[in-house]
């Protein structure tokens, strides 16, 4: 049935979530290691984040800073 299939979630890489948050790519590694954003790991061992995630995390900064 159309309509029915899932739309996959979008993933970011770290340089794509690090220009969201305007910081270096190794501080989203770093995120990641401590558990502040979680990653997905690919096949070849590279890090992935969802962007869903990624929004929510940056949505809480926004609201700490304003």
């Amino acid at each position: 049935m159309p309509g029915t299939m899932q739309e996959p979630e979008k993933l970011l890489t770290p340089s794509e979530v690090a220009a969201i948050f305007r910081v270096d790519p190794k501080t989203v590694t770093r995120w990641a290691k401590v558990g502040k954003l979680s990653a997905i790991r690919t096949l070849g061992g590279h890090r992935r984040f969802r962007e869903a995630e990624v929004q929510e995390l940056l949505a809480q900064a926004q609201e700490g800073t304003a």
